[in-house]
């Protein structure tokens, strides 16, 4: 049985008691969740539901591939090979927001205006990509289990179906708006690295082009979660970027701590995750860096962030005109 405070957190409120929300259900070890799937997300704590999936290729460099003669002449690159995965788009309940800690801000999509205004940002919050391992599936008898404004806009209630398939199912309004802005939503590549039980995951997401003063500005939205797998609380103290552009230019970034934060990854609270925006001249490019990580006794260490491309889509149609159904 599922139970949260009326208000997820991690204290309980004064004069407030456990509300049961939902009966936990068997994990999928084979296939995917589907649309409508209530879950509870097994690192960050919030209750959110599948919107649909994404098929990603995960580049892993913590996986050694089996040795190979190499051809004579080669120089002993070091090819990552990918594998695929299943992520989910999904809402997470609005309730739950406030209390999750390890977030720099509640994930949201983010897309460019589609006018004039190139320094238009708009942004979709309570929007998620999940991996398949962090969802904990579960059920409710609730028509709306989860607060969201899109919910009923994308999703409707089916209590009688027959088949064990969720008793929720996609509105014309979520296949369309799917298909409208696939693009944009779109997650293809995760990267992932791990130094001294510190893994980092990336996930880059294409957001379009604009014109500024005769030239093109191309952008990009990335997600990074740090996640501490050992049991030695550490606090990431700096960053240090590089971000490589096909139009031949070299950027060095240097600075404290992630978006305003300096997190500590501890036991209890093992990961923080956040999201931020580069753009260049030119339609693709390359970033890679280091967080420089602080133990308790005041030593340091440097954790790789695995190199990612910046691909620009083929297909550059207009991004989405704003938040409309």
């Amino acid at each position: 049985i599922l139970s949260v405070w009326p208000v997820f957190g991690r204290n309980r409120p004064e004069g407030k008691v456990l509300e049961t929300v939902g009966v936990f259900e068997a994990l999928k070890q084979h296939g995917k969740y589907e649309t409508g799937q209530l879950f509870l997300h097994s690192v960050f704590g919030y209750r959110g539901i599948v919107l649909f999936p994404w098929h990603a290729r995960i580049y892993d460099r913590d996986i050694i591939p089996p040795i190979k003669p190499e051809p004579p002449g080669s120089h002993g690159s070091k090819e990552v090979k990918g594998r695929t995965h299943t992520y989910y788009q999904v809402l997470i309940d609005t309730r739950d927001c406030p209390h999750i800690s390890q977030r720099s801000q509640t994930e949201a999509v983010t897309f460019l205006a589609n006018h004039d205004d190139s320094r238009a940002l708009y942004a979709i919050p309570g929007l998620d990509y999940v991996s398949h391992e962090d969802i904990l599936p579960y059920n409710s008898t609730e028509q709306v289990p989860i607060q969201h404004e899109l919910f009923e806009r994308f999703l409707m209630f089916n209590p009688d179906k027959t088949t064990p398939a969720p008793p929720f199912s996609a509105r014309d309004t979520l296949k369309a708006w799917q298909e409208k802005n696939h693009p944009w939503l779109e997650l293809s590549d995760v990267h992932r690295e791990t130094t001294e039980n510190i893994r980092v995951t990336v996930i880059p997401f294409y957001m379009g082009m604009r014109d500024a003063q005769n030239s093109h500005v191309y952008w990009w939205r990335y997600c990074i979660r740090l996640e501490n797998m050992g049991s030695e609380v550490v606090q990431l103290r700096e960053r240090h970027w590089r971000i490589f552009s096909l139009s031949g230019t070299l950027e060095t970034v240097r600075g404290r701590g992630v978006v305003g934060r300096e997190p500590v990854l501890s036991k209890e609270q093992p990961a923080f995750q956040y999201s931020s925006h580069v753009s260049l001249q030119a339609p693709s490019g390359h970033m890679w860096g280091t967080f420089r990580i602080e133990r308790t006794d005041g030593s340091h260490f440097d954790v790789r962030i695995p190199p990612f491309s910046l691909e620009s889509n083929k297909d550059d149609k207009a991004p989405p005109a704003g938040y409309t159904f």
